[in-house]
């Protein structure tokens, strides 16, 4: 079963790691982070950025977890603001095609609704990465508009949450 937490510090060293481990990965689809991301220094300053913006409650950060607690993704609602946020998500390599990500992102939809009181959330994806399209329209996102991920051509999807009342997938 899977779980996800929100962001702390202590989630560091295993959270710089993943990103280590899928650097290359995660580089096929998004723009890569830079070398000072992965560094001891700059991910730390990073780290403490997040929890920062998590403190203010503007960003909601979680980490995902796999039955034996190993960190296998991220999943982020950014720029909270009149009760909407962007959702962004991450599942490693290894976890890929499990039904993590599907799994992950209905638990934050679920939170956003509950637990940080959002009204909607809005995602953007490459056309060209069709795994992510498949976890947000199984998620109840509704594809909105073309628009371009990183200079590259993309889709925005939304979903309105209200009452949630989506089963979670698994």
């Amino acid at each position: 079963m899977l779980s996800l937490e929100p962001l702390r510090a202590e989630h560091a060293d295993a959270l710089l790691d993943f990103e280590r481990e899928n650097r290359a990965y995660f580089a096929r689809s998004v723009p890569d982070r830079g070398d000072a991301y992965f560094t001891a220094a700059g991910f730390a300053e990073r780290h403490r950025a997040l929890l920062a913006e998590q403190h203010a409650r503007v960003c909601h950060f979680h980490v995902v977890l796999d039955e034996e607690g190993n960190l296998v993704g991220r999943v982020n609602l950014v720029d909270v603001t009149d009760g909407c946020a962007e959702l962004g998500y991450r599942v490693g390599e290894q976890a890929a095609g499990r039904g993590f990500a599907t799994a992950a992102v209905a638990q934050v939809c679920r939170l956003a609704a509950t637990d940080y009181g959002l009204t909607s959330l809005t995602a953007v994806t490459p056309l060209d990465n069709q795994a992510s399209m498949t976890v947000l329209t199984r998620n109840g996102f509704t594809r909105v508009e073309d628009t371009t991920v990183a200079g590259r051509p993309g889709v925005r999807y939304v979903r309105r949450l209200g009452r949630f009342t989506a089963r979670i997938p698994g």
